[in-house]
Parts: C-alpha cells; sequence; structure tokens
C-alpha cells in the first residue's frame, strides 16, 4: 500500500509505502506518515495596502536627535540598512521647539518616507486638571484643533508635508499626559476634526486599541467622516482584526509598540539579543495578518529598537530586531498588498505571510519559524504570475538579512528548509 500525495493534501506528507500488509476481514488499518508545514498562498486574493513599516524620533523624552548616517541606515534600502519607510514625529506643546523636528524629516522624506505626527501634550493655556487628570479644556478644543493645524502648516512651509496627524498619542494612559476620555474624543472628532486640514486624521491611539475609544467614532456617522485613519498600540492586547474599521473603509495601523525586559533591562536577550528579535518577527507577522497596513516601532534609535543607541553596542549599528525589521521594510514596499496565505497544520512553529505589488507583479513571501529545529517546509502558491524565481534573504541569531542562493521554482511551487529560529523573506525576481 502506498500513501501519496495529491495537489490537494494539507499538509504536505511525507510519501511511503507499506509492504506485506495483510488484510483480514473487518479489518481497521492504522498507520502515520510524517509531513511538511505546507503554506498555501492565493495571490489574487487581495487584504489591506500596506503603507510601509517604521518608527519613532521625538525629543521631550530627552532623546537625541538622528545623525545623516544613522537617518540613512534607517531608511536606506541597501544591505545592512533598514528600509524603513514612515518616520513618527512627536508634537511638541511648545512651537518654538517645532523648528527641531525639521531636518530630520525632511531627510527621511527625500529617502522615500511618510512623516506622521502625534502629541503627547497639549499647549497649557489649553489644559485643565480635573480629579487629578490633566485634559483639553472643553472650551478649547477649536484651539486645539487649530494648534494641530499650525504644525501641519509649519511642517510643510519648510519642506516637510505631513501624512498623517493623530489627535493624542493614547489618551487612556490618564496618569503620564494629556488624557482624553472616550467620550470627549468621541465629540472632538464629530464637531472639531472637520478643521484639521492638509493631512490625514489619525485616532484614537489608545494605548492597547481600545474599541471603545474607537468604535464609537465608526459608529457615528460625521466623527467616521472626520477619521481617515484607525490607529492604535498593541501593549497588553488589541492586536487583532478590526471588522467595523474595515466596513467603514478605514485603513488600520499599528503606531507604536517596543518588546523590551523594563527599564532597567532585566533580561537583556529580549533587549539586544535573539529572543526580543524572533517576537518582533512574530509581532509584525501578527500585525499584518490582523489587515493592518503600517506597523511603527517605538525610538529608532535606543538599545532595544533597530539601531543601536550606544549603550550596549556601537552606536548607529542596525541591532537583531532592526534586522527583523528590515526583513519586511527593505521588500515590501509602500503600495504593495498583502495576500490570502495560511499554514497547515495551524500547530506548528512556522508562519507565513505573502504580499504582491499589483503594478509589477513582484511578489514576496515572509516565513518565520519560531521553532528550535529547522522545518523543511512546502509553499504552494496560486492565480496571479506564478514567480519563477526566487531569492531568500536570511535573519536568525548568527545572520543578519543575509542573502541565499537565487533558486528555480516549478509550477510556483517549492519546498525550501528554514533555519531554526529564523525569518525568511523570499523575494521573486
Amino acid at each position: 500500500m502506498r500513501v501519496e500525495n495529491t495537489y490537494t493534501t494539507l499538509p504536505v506528507i511525507v510519501p511511503d509505502e507499506l509492504e506485506n500488509v495483510a488484510i483480514h476481514n473487518d479489518t481497521t488499518i492504522n498507520f502515520s506518515v510524517n509531513y511538511f508545514p505546507t503554506a498555501s498562498i492565493d495571490f489574487d486574493s487581495l487584504h489591506q495596502i500596506i503603507r510601509g513599516f517604521g518608527a519613532t524620533n521625538l525629543f521631550f523624552f530627552g532623546r537625541p536627535d538622528m545623525i545623516n548616517s544613522e537617518i540613512e541606515t534607517a531608511f536606506g534600502t541597501g544591505d545592512g540598512q533598514v528600509g524603513f519607510t514612515i518616520l513618527r514625529l512627536g508634537i511638541d506643546a511648545d512651537s518654538s521647539r517645532w523648528n527641531l523636528y525639521v531636518s530630520t524629516a525632511k531627510k527621511a522624506q527625500s529617502m522615500g518616507a511618510i512623516i506622521i505626527a502625534s502629541p503627547w501634550y497639549a499647549p497649557s493655556n489649553m489644559v485643565e486638571t480635573v480629579n487629578g487628570v490633566s485634559r483639553v479644556r472643553h472650551d478649547m478644543y477649536s484651539e486645539y484643533a487649530a494648534h494641530l493645524n499650525s504644525f501641519i502648516t509649519y511642517m510643510k512651509n519648510n519642506g516637510v508635508p505631513i501624512y498623517g496627524i493623530s489627535v493624542q498619542n493614547e489618551p487612556d494612559i490618564t496618569d503620564n499626559w494629556t488624557s482624553w476620555t472616550s467620550d470627549e474624543m468621541l465629540t472632538f472628532m464629530k464637531d472639531y476634526a472637520n478643521a484639521i486640514e492638509g493631512a490625514k486624521v489619525m485616532d484614537p491611539e489608545s494605548f492597547h486599541f481600545n474599541r471603545t475609544y474607537s468604535d464609537p467614532i465608526l459608529n457615528d456617522s460625521a466623527a467616521c467622516a472626520n477619521t481617515d485613519i484607525i490607529c492604535g498600540h498593541i501593549y497588553g492586547s488589541g492586536l487583532a482584526p478590526y471588522p467595523l474599521a474595515e466596513e467603514k473603509g478605514k485603513e488600520v495601523w499599528m503606531t507604536e509598540y517596543l518588546i523590551n525586559s523594563g527599564n532597567p533591562p532585566t533580561n537583556l536577550s529580549i533587549d539586544i539579543g535573539w529572543t526580543g528579535a524572533i517576537q518582533t518577527a512574530e509581532s509584525i507577522n501578527d500585525c499584518m495578518n490582523a489587515n493592518m497596513s503600517a506597523y511603527v516601532w517605538w525610538y529608532i534609535i535606543r538599545y532595544y529598537g533597530p539601531i543601536a543607541d550606544g549603550t550596549y553596542a556601537n552606536k548607529g549599528a542596525v541591532t537583531k530586531k532592526g534586522y527583523v525589521m528590515s526583513q519586511f521594510a527593505r521588500f515590501i514596499r509602500p503600495g504593495f498588498y498583502r495576500v490570502e496565505s495560511s499554514v497547515a497544520p495551524p500547530i506548528n512553529k512556522v508562519d507565513v505571510t505573502a504580499y504582491k505589488d499589483p503594478s509589477s507583479s513582484k511578489v514576496v513571501i515572509v516565513a518565520v519559524n519560531s521553532g528550535s529545529t529547522q522545518a523543511e517546509t512546502v509553499f504552494r502558491t496560486q492565480n496571479g504570475a506564478a514567480p519563477t524565481t526566487f531569492i531568500p534573504y536570511i535573519t536568525s541569531e548568527t545572520k543578519n538579512c543575509e542573502q541565499g542562493n537565487e533558486f528555480s521554482v516549478t509550477g510556483g511551487n517549492f519546498t525550501y528548509t528554514l533555519e531554526p529560529s529564523s525569518i525568511t523573506t523570499f523575494v521573486s525576481k
């Protein structure tokens, strides 16, 4: 008796032949076979558009500005560079400090990045303290909208158009900066946000994609019309598809996240080692699978971020997390779409996302093997222009976005052995 695959067998099994099997009346034959994790990819089944990957640069928490070489490393697409296409800025409450943001933003933009911005603090003349919590005065919402408009205008006049502007960074963290209740945010979005011009309005940017903030906005016709992008962070929770936002035609962006062991650090394997890096790979893949159009890290220059700040490695060096991020950012460019992909069986340690550029038919497949052993994996593609050649790039504990050997593909299908605890990006040629 021979056990073989058909084209639709999931997962793909290792063919086996059983000899001298005795068959008797009323006999049940039990046998087992080995299998390969099998990724199925449909290049004609489009999901969300990808706007890009990026990180944050701001000064009011005491971090220095980026220097030119660091900007080039962050936004360049060559070997040893990260490939970011989104730069997130802070909107300082003091407009006299806005000039500090221009130089870096202008250079990043010249390298193809879009600029988004978030306020932490409102100007002091617009703020009051109620029950120990700082908030924008309810009679100053028009002035606050004008404050955001002033930032957009200032940056544009200095050669830096702002792509998207947030109403408030993490309005639900009430003990750290200016806070907003969900009702206050709804009121502002419904009655005042239409005054913001020159950039896409992003909200509510809660600490963990708190839908008690965003659902009321989406369900109110005026507030929804004044919202261009639903954005939030994924600290603790919130990493999930958002059907209501999609139903309302809104892109969903993840605009801040970090993985570290605490401050001060308690586990350097998480902060600067491979443990935190592979967690970052899983985080990005999960956000993409949740139909998010953008993934934005916290500080660009930080020991636990994509580029080292000199604490544990040479300042300006790409970290392990940075190389992991480059596996997405360098190759999945703005305007790509995520396409349908799934892995069988779902209990294994392999996860796959796939992407397509409709204008060029270029495709990219990203495979994360979070297991401690190598995983021989079958990739089955269907529909669209079947790729004939792929170039793999691998980041692991010992490799840094290292280019592998180009290989040919027959009928859009191939088998590849993923290295233990690694991320591999396959780029069609």
